[in-house]
């Protein structure tokens, strides 16, 4: 049975590619550097509609910024 999952992403990378600062993007994206702080070290998972911006805004497919590993949850029986 399906339960909870890791997600991870490439933001910082792909921002440092770029040679932008965290300043620099959240401006790009509308929101805080804070809030790009909390994405890169997985503090913080943005809303799906963030998530997207943030993959266009590097010209990505979503699946190129943003991973999920789920895993099985053990049924007690």
């Amino acid at each position: 049975m399906f339960a909870f999952g890791d997600i991870s992403n490439q933001v910082y990378l792909l921002r440092a590619e770029r040679r932008w600062t965290q300043t620099d993007l959240a401006k790009e994206l509308g929101v805080t550097r804070q809030t790009i702080a909390a994405i890169e070290n997985n503090k913080f998972v943005p809303s799906l509609e963030l998530a997207f911006a943030i993959a266009y805004v590097f010209k990505k497919e979503i699946t190129e910024v943003f991973h999920f590993a789920a895993y099985e949850e053990n049924e007690e029986e």
